[in-house]
């Protein structure tokens, strides 16, 4: 596979994952993620989720989907536009987790980049919000 055609898959169309080992537990980084703040982050301003499959949303700046899965503790997927967002959190031992998010469907590389650019920075975001003290 040439590096032109680097994020596109057969069955999901371009797509982009950015994932972070961060400090904190599984535990605190999915609260975090799955609450108001977390969601504002990564989600837009204005979202809240049910956790119901099948259950819409919609952000302040007018982005509308679905919630698609939605395991506590573990991920959370919803779509985004035309697209699909997926965000899990793991072990990844010494207390420590991995953060991932990911997106898939979009529309060619142009998109996968700025969107790359996009998740980074909410991924720094996140980072730096868990280690600001309560």
């Amino acid at each position: 596979m040439s590096a032109r055609s680097t994020g596109l898959t057969k069955d999901a169309g371009w797509q982009v994952g950015v994932s972070r080992t961060l400090p904190q537990s599984p535990a605190t980084v999915w609260e975090f993620i799955s609450g108001p703040r977390g969601l504002e982050l990564w989600l837009g301003a204005g979202a809240r989720l049910t956790g119901e499959p099948g259950s819409p949303y919609e952000t302040d700046a007018g982005i509308a989907g679905e919630v698609r899965g939605y395991r506590p503790g573990d991920r959370i997927r919803v779509t985004y536009g035309d697209t699909t967002v997926q965000v899990a959190v793991s072990a990844a031992g010494g207390g420590r987790s991995v953060l991932v998010f990911h997106q898939e469907g979009m529309a060619g590389p142009e998109e996968r980049e700025r969107q790359r650019a996009h998740w980074q920075r909410v991924m720094d975001q996140v980072a730096e919000e868990l280690d600001r003290p309560a």
